[in-house]
């Protein structure tokens, strides 16, 4: 099991930043894929980045590239997402994933575990 859990969400205005984490317990870290997804009020939940386990590959949704970047440091099992230039659109609840994959790919596909989720507010 992997017990994921994120911080660095809050209120901050449209084209400022924001840096997400989540630190990981249990499993070997370094097996699995990371990403982070969002939910906005009222649509369904969107894939936003991910990672592959080196970290040398990464995937960013369109709405998201140029402005956010995803990282990790395996030695301290944690995963980061800098938010950049944030609009009014990105707020949503942001909630990190995992998935076990044999290879290095920055891909999710249905994760195998999810975070509790940080609240992240931008006002316009």
């Amino acid at each position: 099991q992997v017990q994921l859990v994120e911080s660095g969400g809050g209120l901050v205005q449209a084209g400022g930043s924001l840096r997400l984490s989540c630190a990981a317990s249990g499993r070997i870290f370094s097996n699995y894929a990371m990403g982070w997804f969002r939910q906005a009020p009222g649509k369904e939940r969107e894939f936003v980045a991910a990672i592959s386990k080196s970290g040398g590959s990464t995937s960013y949704a369109d709405s998201v590239k140029g402005r956010f970047t995803i990282s990790r440091d395996n030695a301290k099992n944690t995963v980061y997402l800098q938010m950049n230039s944030l609009k009014a659109e990105d707020t949503a609840i942001y909630s990190c994933a995992a998935k076990w994959r044999f290879g290095d790919v920055p891909n999710l596909g249905e994760p195998d575990h999810w975070g509790q989720g940080t609240q992240v507010t931008v006002s316009s």
